[in-house]
């Protein structure tokens, strides 16, 4: 695996992979960075086909659900579609990895993600969704939590087959509440609502409390996942980022300005020893 990597990676590399052994409390947060690996568009990328002459903040509001719901709605499923057929690449796995050695190590792993793919399930990974998932849904009148759209996933499965996926019409019929009558929307965080309580609660008391915080595939300046970095390395954290486009960031201490399927395997591999 280090045998993909320059000298100087290499030494990187096990210089962090020496820094992680160390320490039992590491909080990980990852961004579109990881999933765009695995062939899924960041949310940023530019609209294509039917799409391409909508902005995504015209797709991703309360106001644009409530003004044209079926729009909406068609978009997603067309996301829905889009991704069904992605699987983890081998940052997924690694992290994975990492947290399935931690349970038997003195090591506490929490991983948080701002992406609503379930691809870290996919990998076998324990995960805190900030912006929700792409494979529920909600009403968008009583937030009752709605099943028949990803009727194969539950709470306790978070994940569905790939092959359950592209089985899937797809369809852009709009779904109704069996409770109030409401129009059903998918579970995710759109511009200008809150993030969830308890997955937020989650995620700070895990940055608070680490002494590692790992950035990965997303920006260390953009609020308000951003402000996790910070709080850990108010609380003296080392902060270590992952992206092949890296911030300029004051409070970095590391940084691998490589994509994260290419730094992860090897990093820990050389955290576990495996």
């Amino acid at each position: 695996m280090l045998a993909e990597l320059t000298p100087a990676l290499i030494t990187e590399v096990q210089r962090a992979a020496q820094l992680l052994k160390s320490k039992s409390r590491i909080c990980i947060l990852t961004g579109a960075g990881i999933s765009a690996e695995s062939g899924i568009p960041t949310f940023r990328d530019k609209q294509t086909g039917l799409w391409e002459n909508y902005g995504v903040e015209d797709l991703a509001t309360p106001e644009a659900f409530t003004r044209d719901p079926k729009l909406v709605w068609s978009w997603y499923q067309w996301r829905r579609q889009l991704v069904a057929d992605k699987a983890p690449n081998p940052a997924h796995h690694a992290l994975a990895q990492w947290q399935y050695h931690a349970q038997t190590s003195d090591q506490t792993v929490t991983l948080i993600t701002q992406n609503v793919d379930d691809l870290h399930e996919q990998a076998g990974s324990s995960v805190t969704h900030l912006h929700g998932h792409l494979w529920r849904n909600r009403c968008g009148q009583c937030n009752a939590p709605y099943q028949e759209q990803s009727s194969a996933a539950s709470d306790h499965q978070d994940t569905m087959s790939v092959n359950t996926r592209l089985d899937m019409s797809f369809d852009n019929t709009l779904l109704t509440c069996p409770h109030c009558g409401g129009y059903i929307r998918p579970n995710i965080v759109w511009f200008g609502e809150a993030l969830p309580v308890q997955a937020w609660q989650s995620a700070e008391e895990a940055a608070a409390n680490c002494e590692v915080f790992i950035s990965i595939g997303t920006s260390s300046l953009v609020y308000p996942a951003a402000g996790l970095a910070q709080l850990a390395k108010q609380n003296g954290a080392q902060v270590m980022e992952i992206n092949p486009n890296p911030t300029p960031n004051t409070i970095i201490d590391i940084t691998f300005a490589e994509k994260a399927g290419l730094i992860l395997p090897p990093l820990i591999e050389a955290i576990t020893d495996l």
